[in-house]
């Protein structure tokens, strides 16, 4: 079920800073107190293969999130002292040395399955008996969400998907453009790009010029 124009939970999670500082983070109270952008990111495992890939491409980003007043934290249901070590890992040796943004620690997966990312099923043997199957880690979830809390993007691709931080970037600046003018963003709307106002002779008009 989709969470999209829904308050994200309200729920305080372990989490780790780059210098290795036990945090406790409250993604609402992060949006609505810093009046801020929020762009949470979740990634199955610590130590794996794709992984990395997307914490150094946030990482790299980061300067343009915080140029739109976004704050960056990326997720996993690995703990703190696992987040940690691999924060000491070299970038040439698969690690993410060198990220700064926080990570979250949601090891009793509270907040994971509030959200229905976890890749976990329950089903029932011949004797009645209850069998879990899955990983027990998310999926490559994403959640967007503004400065009243609610969430206005969510996305889950499968573990093998790396996503394209650039995009989460112009889903930004389309949501900023839509509370500044109240004008609505077309397909593949950019920065600079015409937009539309929310009426049958916008929509032609851009039709006619596009």
């Amino acid at each position: 079920m989709s969470l999209v124009g829904k308050k994200f939970p309200n729920v305080a999670i372990d989490a780790m800073s780059e210098m290795g500082d036990d945090l406790r983070i409250n993604i609402f109270e992060e949006a609505t107190n810093n009046q801020q952008k929020v762009i949470l990111f979740w990634y199955p495992k610590d130590f794996t293969f794709v992984c990395p890939t997307e914490l150094h491409a946030f990482q790299e980003a980061l300067p343009e999130f915080e140029k739109r007043n976004t704050k960056v934290i990326g997720a996993s249901c690995d703990t703190n002292e696992v987040h940690f070590a691999w924060l000491n890992v070299a970038k040439d040796n698969g690690g993410i040395e060198g990220v700064t943004y926080p990570l979250l620690a949601d090891t009793h997966r509270q907040l994971a399955n509030a959200l229905g990312i976890v890749d976990q099923d329950f089903e029932y043997n011949e004797e009645g008996e209850e069998v879990f199957t899955g990983s027990n880690v998310t999926y490559r979830a994403t959640y967007l969400i503004d400065e009243t809390g609610k969430i206005f993007h969510e996305s889950v691709n499968d573990m093998p998907l790396g996503r394209n931080v650039k995009e989460y970037l112009r889903l930004i600046d389309a949501y900023t453009h839509v509370q500044k003018h109240g004008e609505v963003c077309p397909a593949n709307w950019e920065e600079g790009k015409d937009a539309m106002k929310a009426d049958r002779t916008s929509t032609a008009e851009y039709l006619a010029k596009n």
